[in-house]
């Protein structure tokens, strides 16, 4: 039988994919406008997040969840910054946020 935790974490991670894949949509069918400008990256870590938070809760472990976070967004960040603009906190942000994965990946073992 399916916990409802389980259900939970597979609706967020659904809707997390969805905010990453295709943020404007998801705008649009659930604030009623579509997502344009500084929106849609914001949109994109948010997706990221819940993701994270999905496999958090499905595999009952934060540091799990904070792992994929953290190494997804400096990832992302990272790419959105080679290919469009930044502001003057983004490369900072994705320096922490790769220390953050190293040092949880290390914690793992």
């Amino acid at each position: 039988m399916i916990r409802v935790l389980d259900l939970a974490a597979f609706a967020e991670m659904a809707t997390g994919l969805a905010l990453v894949v295709v943020p404007s949509f998801v705008g649009q069918v659930l604030l009623g406008e579509a997502l344009t400008g500084p929106a849609i990256p914001t949109a994109r870590v948010a997706g990221i997040a819940l993701i994270a938070l999905g496999v958090a809760c499905w595999r009952n472990s934060g540091l799990l969840g904070m792992l994929i976070y953290s190494a997804a967004v400096t990832l992302y960040l990272a790419y959105f910054g080679l290919t469009g603009s930044a502001g003057v906190l983004l490369w900072p942000a994705v320096a922490v946020h790769a220390v953050l994965s190293v040092l949880l990946w290390r914690s793992r073992n």
